[in-house]
């Protein structure tokens, strides 16, 4: 089997991780209701799996860092599905939280094992586009994950789809095994190395715009299901489109963001991307009982929320070449840690004030992101012009 086919392989469990993490705000209404939990409630299993994600994933890679790459991507599946398996059989809401905090602790170990087997497998010169298919897998999942969980939850209801999951994972570790070589661990990296570089002014700001621009995304998205039966008077029928259109427009958007990137630069496509992610989000604040227009809003509002992701994967790398591989991690890490933040924030924003206040709040996280790029780039320019005086 050529190393292409193994990448898509990964590219597919990817996605099943992906689905794993996102599904819960493609089906939150339902959650809901069957444990008799409040809204804000049921989003805090986003917050539980998020934390979980960005805290301990590091940490289990720094550990098993010289442990075979195969062995080290089955166990994590292996407890992959065993936690979605719980997430199906195990009654009542605490006993799910559980089971989304162990979930999360073997879809961390997947997917970066995935990226890191995915750039061994892979020939130089090829490295970047593996890497970007496996990751692709994981947005897939937001553009067919989300949308089809939320129909198979209308047919055999929400807990299914674990037991989908669970299965599907099972079988891919049989794949895997097959198709998969034996492959050596990396030299390790201590973490206090890795959390050195957040000492550097230009990095923690770096992070900061990845932390406030997704955690004022995930404020909004995580309540999305409710948000559109609830404040945008679409009705139930309409919400498994809604949220394919979301998937679609968050891919083109990533696209989009690579391309605008490479041709007007990392700072105007940030600004760019992010200014039309609070317009979108404030309108969609005003547009109710219309379902095309809450439609277009949804779409360019996932176009300018995911263009900023591909941007900031590739700015986060140029603020330290010398150590691109830990950046990208810790990148990884603020991205699960903001989208915890998001969902807690938001379900604050909903018990305390009302459903409708998220949007809000979206755009003040997004705001401050828009701030932190700003001061970066003064930060970058003010040093560029003190290295070309000592010249």
């Amino acid at each position: 089997m050529s190393f292409r086919w193994k990448v898509y392989i990964l590219a597919l469990v990817s996605f099943l991780v992906g689905t794993s993490e996102y599904i819960i705000s493609g089906i939150l209404d339902k959650v809901a209701v069957s444990f008799g939990v409040s809204i804000a409630a049921a989003g805090q299993l986003i917050t539980a799996f998020s934390l979980v994600y960005g805290i301990f994933t590091p940490i289990t890679m720094a550990l098993t860092s010289k442990m075979d790459r195969r062995r080290l991507l089955l166990g994590g599946l292996g407890l992959f599905a065993a936690a979605n398996l719980l997430a199906f059989v195990l009654p009542g809401y605490g006993l799910f939280v559980a089971a989304r905090m162990i979930m999360a602790l073997g879809a961390g170990v997947v997917v970066v094992t995935a990226l890191n087997i995915a750039a061994k497998l892979t020939p130089e010169g090829k490295k970047a586009s593996s890497i970007a298919t496996v990751i692709t897998g994981f947005t897939a999942s937001l553009i067919i994950g989300v949308p089809l969980g939320r129909m198979i939850a209308d047919v055999l209801g929400w807990k299914s789809i674990f037991a989908g999951i669970a299965l599907l994972s099972i079988a891919a570790i049989l794949i895997l095994r097959l198709t998969i070589p034996q492959l050596q661990g990396d030299k390790p990296i201590p973490l206090r190395e890795q959390l050195a570089l957040l000492k550097r002014p230009e990095i923690a700001l770096g992070l900061s715009i990845t932390f406030f621009w997704l955690g004022g995304y995930s404020i909004a998205y995580t309540y999305l299901s409710p948000y559109l039966l609830k404040v945008s008077g679409l009705g139930d029928s309409y919400i498994s489109a809604a949220l394919l259109i979301f998937g679609i427009a968050s891919m083109i958007g990533s696209k989009l963001g690579g391309y605008s990137t490479d041709r007007w630069g990392v700072h105007r496509t940030l600004f760019g991307g992010m200014t039309l992610h609070i317009v979108m989000l404030l309108l969609l604040s005003f547009v109710v009982n219309a379902w095309v227009a809450v439609f277009a809003v949804l779409l360019f509002w996932s176009l300018a929320a995911w263009s900023t992701g591909p941007t900031q994967q590739y700015h986060i790398t140029t603020l330290a070449p010398e150590a691109s591989g830990v950046m990208l991690g810790l990148n990884q890490s603020m991205m699960q840690l903001a989208m915890a933040a998001g969902a807690g924030v938001g379900g604050i924003a909903v018990q305390r004030i009302s459903l409708s206040s998220i949007t809000w709040f979206g755009v003040a996280g997004v705001a401050i992101a828009i701030l932190a790029t700003l001061l970066l780039y003064r930060l970058g320019a003010a040093r560029k012009l003190e290295v070309q005086q000592s010249m």
